[in-house]
């Protein structure tokens, strides 16, 4: 049976896209192609932080993670060529759908005063990246056998060609994205300081002018007397 986002998104979201954007084809519909979760463990931790991080990860998603390597040497972070810095997974198919569902439904419920994601991290090619600041969001983690609180980054790969294809794709799949209310608001006193800054130039400007022309004047007015 597939997953229920799949069915969702088959039975409802098509045609809702199709509807609004007017799509004369079925692959230009807008889809997820898979989703990232990125584990990155500090360098300065034991080594066997990298092994707790990736079985966390393997109890959220489901699969077993990739270790991530350092490519370079870098001193000052105590940074080795090839040193684990890192876990992740890639999730395609029924796996993506499913873990989509349990983070929207179970687990960014869980975030104390959560009242939803930005929808201002796309990267201008219709993907969405946002952080999680501790894994035991997710109900599969046992806080009484978990060492260290972990974060983690979830990328969300869409086959949307900009990112506003993206944002319709991703709110009729339910995705908890806040309205974006303020930016009218940080807009406008923007414009507004601009326009009081134009203003208070231009004033300097004039006030400047008339010094000058007094200036000018009062050494017009004192030669005078000796041309006589």
């Amino acid at each position: 049976m597939k997953a229920r986002l799949y069915q969702k998104y088959m039975n409802e979201v098509v045609p809702a896209l199709k509807e609004k954007r007017k799509y004369t084809n079925l692959h230009q519909i807008p889809r997820m192609v898979k989703i990232v979760v990125n584990m990155g463990v500090s360098a300065s931790l034991e080594k066997t932080a990298v092994e707790d991080a990736a079985k966390d990860l393997a109890l959220i998603t489901g699969r077993k993670p990739a270790i991530s390597k350092s490519r370079h040497n870098i001193a000052n972070f105590k940074l080795r060529l090839s040193q684990p810095i890192g876990c992740h997974v890639t999730l395609r198919r029924d796996m993506m759908y499913e873990f989509l569902d349990r983070l929207i439904v179970t687990a960014l419920p869980r975030i104390r005063d959560f009242r939803g994601l930005s929808p201002r991290r796309f990267d201008g090619r219709g993907n969405y990246t946002f952080g999680v600041a501790e894994q035991t969001i997710f109900p599969e983690i046992e806080l009484d056998k978990i060492k260290r609180t972990q974060g983690m980054d979830i990328t969300i790969v869409t086959s949307a060609r900009n990112d506003a294809e993206a944002l319709d794709l991703l709110k009729l799949m339910g995705f908890p994205l806040a309205e974006a209310k303020e930016a009218p608001a940080k807009d406008a006193a923007k414009e507004a300081a601009q326009e009081a800054g134009k203003e208070a130039a231009k004033e300097a400007a004039r006030k400047l002018a008339k010094e000058e022309a007094a200036k000018k004047a009062a050494k017009e007015a004192a030669k005078e007397p000796a041309k006589q």
